[in-house]
C-alpha cells in the first residue's frame, strides 16, 4: 500500500512549539511521528535506524550542492524504511533497544497501512526549502513571539553556538543574513544571542516561504489562542481527516494543567519535549521569566527592518 499523501515536516526554532504541533497532527492517526532526526544529540538524534546519515552540525544546512548523502537518507526515512542492522550496531543501552523496537514497529506498520511520515525537527529549519522542494514535504514553520522565545531559552539556560552556523559556507552563501550573527560568536550574553538567532531565523523563514508554496508559516501564539480552529485548518492544509477523535485528543492536550515542578525534559521513548498543557497559559508565561527591562531589550533587538 502506498502513502496517501506527502510527508510532513514541522519545524521552527527549538521552543517554538514543534513537538506540540507534531503530536497534535499525529492525533489524526494518519501519520508516523519521527522526532528530531537532525538533532546531533543521541537520543533523540543519531539513530541510524531512522536516518542513515551522520549529522555534523546543529541546524545542519542541506541544499542541492551538498544533498549527498541526505537525499538518499531522508528518502528512506519518509518512505518509513527502518534500518534494523545499522541501529543494532549502534545500540549501547537498554533504552536504545526499546526505542529501536518502537520505531522499527511504527515504521513497518505505518508502511503497511499507507501512513505518511511526520518529521518533527527544529534543527531542519534552515533547510526547510530543500525538504519542500526535493522531498515534496508539506512544511509547517512555527514562529513564536520573540519575547516568549527568548524567555523560554533564558529559563532553560540555553544558548546557541554561533560558530556552528558560521562554519557552514553554503548556508552563508544562500542566506547572507546569517553573517549578522558573527559579532556574537563566543558571547556570554544569552539574551542578545537568542534574540539574534530569532531575528536571523525569521529572515530565513520569510525568504524561503515566499519562494515555496509547500511551506506554511504558522504563529505559535495564534495557534495557542484558538487551538481547535487552528488545528482544524492545519489538518485541512495537510489533507488529514478532521475527526471527533482528533478533536477530543487536541482539546484534552491543550487544556491540561502543566506541572510547575520542572523545566525542559525529554519524555517517552521517542524523546519528545511535548507535554499536555493549557495552551493559553503559554501566551503570558514570559512575564514571569523576564523583567520589564529585559522585555524591552528583546523587542528592540528583534525589530525587523521594514519591507
Amino acid at each position: 500500500m502506498t502513502a496517501s499523501g506527502p510527508p510532513v515536516l514541522v519545524t521552527g526554532l527549538p521552543r517554538s512549539g514543534t513537538s506540540w504541533v507534531g503530536r497534535m497532527l499525529a492525533a489524526s492517526g494518519e501519520l508516523v511521528y519521527v522526532n528530531e532526526p537532525l538533532n546531533p544529540q543521541r537520543p533523540p538524534g543519531r539513530s541510524p535506524g531512522v536516518l542513515a546519515a551522520s549529522v555534523t552540525h546543529r541546524f545542519q544546512y542541506i541544499c542541492d550542492d551538498d544533498e549527498i548523502p541526505w537525499l538518499d537518507a531522508f528518502s528512506g526515512t519518509i518512505a518509513l524504511r527502518y534500518h534494523w542492522l545499522a541501529e543494532i550496531r549502534s545500540n549501547r543501552r537498554p533504552g536504545d533497544l526499546a526505542r529501536m523496537a518502537k520505531y522499527g514497529t511504527a515504521f513497518g506498520m505505518g508502511a503497511l497501512r499507507g501512513r505518511r511520515a511526520l518529521l518533527d525537527d527544529p534543527f531542519a529549519l534552515l533547510s526547510a526549502e530543500w525538504f519542500a522542494r526535493r522531498l515534496g514535504c508539506q512544511v509547517i514553520i512555527l514562529v513564536r513571539d520573540p519575547v516568549s522565545f527568548v524567555a523560554s531559552w533564558q529559563r532553560l539556560g540555553w544558548t546557541v553556538s554561533v560558530d556552528e552556523l558560521l562554519g557552514q559556507s553554503l548556508l552563508l552563501r544562500d542566506h547572507p543574513c546569517v553573517e549578522g550573527l558573527r559579532p556574537l560568536a563566543g558571547s556570554a550574553d544569552r539574551i542578545a544571542t537568542a534574540a539574534a538567532l530569532w531575528k536571523t531565523a525569521r529572515q530565513v523563514t520569510e525568504s524561503v516561504s515566499a519562494r515555496s508554496a509547500g511551506i506554511r508559516v504558522v504563529g505559535f501564539e495564534h495557534l495557542a489562542s484558538a487551538p481547535l480552529d487552528g488545528f482544524r485548518d492545519l489538518y485541512e492544509w495537510c489533507g488529514l481527516p478532521w475527526t471527533r477523535r482528533a478533536a477530543r485528543r487536541i482539546t484534552s492536550a491543550c487544556t491540561a494543567r502543566r506541572s510547575r515542578s520542572g523545566g525542559f525534559a525529554w519524555t517517552g521513548l521517542s524523546r519528545t519535549a511535548f507535554r499536555p498543557m493549557d495552551s493559553r497559559e503559554a501566551l503570558t508565561a514570559y512575564r514571569r521569566r523576564l523583567s520589564p527591562e529585559e522585555i524591552a531589550r528583546v523587542q528592540s533587538l528583534t525589530c525587523l527592518p521594514a519591507t
